[in-house]
């Protein structure tokens, strides 16, 4: 079968289409026929070795898939790995079927960056309706479902994001307001914004946004941290957390895979949301199986909004 591997870490020129054996047969897995594989920040930590998990070489990378099952049944499901390629294993436990309504673009969003949203909000931060809370890369794939899904919720939402484009659009989706994610000022621009300190956030670029929306949260708030996306990890200030009685929790989506109720729960939640209208998955680029370096590099650039995903079927012309 044809699968992206990587033989090395590296930037995005690491991934390179090869011809593989099919995955062998595990106990508790199920073999699906992929459609759609994911692209998400997670990829792009596994191809430079900074990811939380450490990986093996060689290896196909890949955390979330749409496909078939026997030819018949539409499934979405996560992965530890092995999504880029035309077969994956998945775990019984972390695959859904897609009910109909739903298209493949739209179930590929919700399984890892859709699951994660909804946690962050409802698991981490356990936000409540009147609370403000700052949702960075508002108008990206995990993002754009967070503003949905916290504004659903009654929560204020200051949206984080870098151009203006992208701010207008974060607004579309329901944000009270959104700020230039790049502004030197970004503390006092997300308290003006709010009408005051926040009383919880999100954060997933680390180094100096850390520093800054922690800085915006008030005293006795939470943060919730679940990536850093700008390469470089901040340093929790402990003291000013005590000072401030401060809450910040990490948070990574396969701490959840074997929990029996988490992600079937809030799966079903997520395909109820979309078929009623109010949660609009945004489906962004889809590239040829061939084309993940492309992929990899406008992820990094964060040009494009919305999900990123590799369409196994489609072939690159020559």
């Amino acid at each position: 079968m044809r699968a992206i591997v990587m033989r090395e870490f590296g930037g995005p020129d690491v991934l390179r289409p090869e011809d593989v054996p099919e995955p062998a047969p595990r106990g508790g897995h199920v073999l699906v026929e992929v459609a759609l594989a994911g692209v998400n920040y997670a990829d792009v930590h596994v191809r430079g070795d900074s990811y939380l998990a450490p990986v093996e070489l060689p290896y196909i990378p890949g955390n979330e898939v749409v496909g078939t099952v026997d030819g018949a049944r539409r499934v979405v499901g996560l992965c530890r790995g092995g999504g880029y390629a035309e077969r994956a294993l998945l775990h019984r436990k972390v695959i859904w079927d897609v009910p109909d309504g739903i298209s493949d673009e739209q179930a590929v969003a919700l399984a890892l960056q859709g699951n994660s949203a909804w946690h962050l909000l409802f698991t981490s931060l356990r936000i409540t309706p009147g609370e403000t809370v700052v949702i960075p890369a508002a108008a990206g794939g995990l993002g754009s479902l967070a503003v949905q899904l916290a504004a659903h919720a009654g929560a204020k939402v200051i949206g984080l994001a870098g151009s203006p484009e992208k701010r207008k659009l974060a607004e579309e989706l329901g944000a009270h307001a959104v700020v230039d994610s790049t502004a030197e000022d970004l503390t006092e621009r997300i308290v003006e914004a709010a009408g005051g300190p926040v009383r919880a956030a999100l954060e997933m670029t680390g180094g100096v946004t850390f520093e800054r929306t922690l800085a915006a949260v008030a005293p006795r708030g939470r943060l919730a941290v679940y990536g850093y996306a700008g390469g470089e990890l901040a340093s929790v200030p402990i003291r000013d957390l005590m000072e401030r009685s401060l809450t910040v929790s990490g948070f990574w989506l396969p701490q959840l895979y074997a929990d029996r109720t988490a992600l079937p729960a809030s799966m079903q939640a997520l395909f109820d949301a979309v078929a009623a209208g109010w949660l609009k998955p945004l489906t962004g680029a889809t590239y040829a199986l061939d084309e993940a370096a492309r992929a990899h590099r406008d992820l990094a650039a964060r040009t494009p909004t919305g999900k990123l995903a590799l369409d196994v079927a489609r072939r690159h012309p020559a």
